[in-house]
């Protein structure tokens, strides 16, 4: 689904929710990767939902570089499963409609790795896609275009959803802008955060209401920054 209030070309963040989480399946047949099992809770002794290995993008980037389940736990969030793909081609986020990472490199990145982690709360969803520059400039160059693309979706018609104000992040491993999302009257909903450790960079996307605090999304992106790295 399309949401045409704004630019014509934004998801809308219910429609974009409910159209990626219907079309997991088919998405997992495509790229050849399973859904883990669920987890009932946090400890449970079941194994916890993890990434499927595909393989490694290239030398050092791939499925490790991403959001793992651990983080979520520490987060209060239960995952249930997650897919996996190395190919760039994952909408970046809600904001960005269907621009993609290999879109906005231009296939030029020297690897690319993208995760859709699903919860055991109805609605919540997390998207990441991160990819691999061939120097730190080129890195914080994507990084600074990423940044606009969320902000582009601060100022939203009255009754739409949109972003909060931009917060910076760093930590040891690199550094971040982090951004709270809003419903259209006005409840946290979760929130997306642009990362960069070196030459790699990425973002991520929470949907869904895990915290009605607005600093929920800088606990998110702390651990997307700190697997990132090299």
């Amino acid at each position: 689904m399309f949401d045409n209030q704004a630019t014509g070309k934004k998801f809308s963040r219910r429609g974009r929710t409910a159209a990626v989480a219907a079309s997991i399946g088919g998405a997992l047949l495509a790229v050849g990767i399973g859904i883990t099992p669920a987890v009932a809770h946090a400890s449970s002794s079941s194994r916890p939902a993890t990434p499927p290995t595909a393989g490694s993008a290239a030398p050092g980037l791939g499925s490790d570089n991403l959001i793992q389940s651990d983080d979520f736990f520490q987060q209060g969030l239960i995952p249930v499963g997650a897919t996996v793909d190395l190919t760039g081609k994952q909408a970046l986020s809600a904001c960005s409609g269907e621009t993609t990472m290999r879109a906005l490199t231009k296939g030029s990145a020297g690897a690319y790795a993208d995760v859709t982690w699903t919860f055991d709360t109805s609605g919540s969803l997390l998207t990441e896609a991160v990819a691999d520059g061939s120097t730190d400039a080129s890195a914080v160059s994507y990084e600074n275009q990423l940044n606009k693309v969320v902000r582009g979706c601060r100022n939203e018609p009255s009754g739409h959803w949109y972003y909060g104000q931009g917060h910076a992040i760093t930590v040891p491993a690199g550094e971040g802008n982090w951004y709270p999302a809003f419903t259209g009257d006005g409840k946290v909903s979760g929130g997306v955060a642009v990362i960069r450790s070196g030459h790699r960079f990425g973002i991520v996307e929470l949907t869904g209401q895990p915290s009605d605090d607005p600093a929920y999304m800088k606990g998110m992106a702390a651990a997307a920054i700190n697997r990132l790295a090299d």
